[in-house]
C-alpha cells in the first residue's frame, strides 16, 4: 500500500525502545523479581501474576518504573501469603531504584534523523509514563534541543493523540507518529486520520501487543530501523 507524506508538516517520536532503551531492562527486572520469590512459585506463575498485577494497577498508578515498583510490592505479599520479609522487600525497592538510574543508551540512528528532520519539519516528542523519569531519561539523552514540544501522555489513546493536536494547532493530515507500539503509537494515530510508522523494538511488553484482527486494513508503513525513515522523508 503506497502511503504519501508529502504533506506532513509536524513529526511525533515515541521515546522508550523508540529512540533509546526501555522493555529490556524490564525483562531484567523481572528476571530478579523472580529470583527472589523463588522459595514461594514457579517462575511462569510469577511472571503471571505481576503481568496481572500491573494491568490492575494501571488505571490507579499508570506506566512507568514507579508503578512497575509498586506492582511487585504488591505482587511479592500476594505471592508469598504476605510471608515475604522486609528484606526482600527492600531488595524489590532496590531494583526499581536501580531502573531509574540506568543509563540512556540510545538506538542506532536516532541523533542523526532527528538531526536531519528537524531541518525540515517540526519534531515533538510524545511519550507515556513517568514524569520525573521521562524527563531524567530526555536530559540524559541529549536530545532535548531536537524537539519543539514534549509531552509525557497518561495513556496513548485516540483521544489523547487529539487533545494534543488540537491543543498544538495540528492538523491530524499534516502529522506523522513514529514509534514502536502499534498499540500505543501507530493504531491510535490510523484512527484519528493521522500518519504512523511503526520501528518495532526486538522486545515488546505483552500489554502493548495486538491482534491481526486490529491491524487489518491499517494503513502504515513497518521499517526496520528507525534510519530507514530518511528514505521515506526527505
Amino acid at each position: 500500500m503506497e502511503i504519501d507524506y508529502q504533506n506532513i508538516k509536524v513529526i511525533g517520536f515515541d521515546a522508550d525502545d523508540t529512540l533509546w532503551v526501555n522493555e529490556t531492562y524490564f525483562r531484567d527486572a523481572e528476571k530478579e523479581f523472580a529470583k527472589l520469590l523463588s522459595k514461594y512459585e514457579t517462575v511462569n506463575k510469577i511472571d503471571q501474576e505481576l503481568f496481572r498485577m500491573e494491568i490492575d494497577n494501571l488505571p490507579l498508578y499508570g506506566y512507568g518504573v514507579k508503578a512497575f515498583t509498586l506492582s511487585m510490592v504488591e505482587s511479592a505479599l500476594e505471592i508469598s501469603n504476605y510471608n515475604v520479609s522486609t528484606k526482600t522487600i527492600e531488595a524489590i525497592l532496590n531494583i526499581g531504584k536501580v531502573m531509574l538510574n540506568k543509563p540512556v543508551e540510545l538506538l542506532d540512528g536516532v541523533e542523526e534523523v532527528l538531526k536531519t528532520l528537524s531541518k525540515k519539519y517540526r519534531l515533538i516528542l510524545a511519550t507515556k509514563g513517568d514524569l520525573l523519569d521521562q524527563e531524567r531519561k530526555l536530559e540524559k539523552s541529549g536530545l532535548t534541543d531536537y524537539f519543539h514540544h514534549i509531552e509525557v501522555l497518561s495513556d496513548k489513546k485516540e483521544a489523547n493523540y487529539s487533545n494534543l493536536l488540537n491543543h498544538l494547532d495540528i492538523n491530524p493530515s499534516e502529522f506523522l507518529m513514529i514509534g514502536n507500539s502499534l498499540k500505543s503509537d501507530v493504531l491510535p494515530l490510523i484512527n484519528i486520520k493521522a500518519h504512523a510508522i511503526h520501528v518495532p523494538f526486538h522486545t515488546t511488553w505483552a500489554h502493548e501487543e495486538v491482534t491481526e484482527a486490529e491491524k487489518n486494513g491499517k494503513a502504515y508503513k513497518t521499517l526496520t530501523s528507525i534510519d530507514k525513515v530518511l528514505n521515506i522523508l526527505k
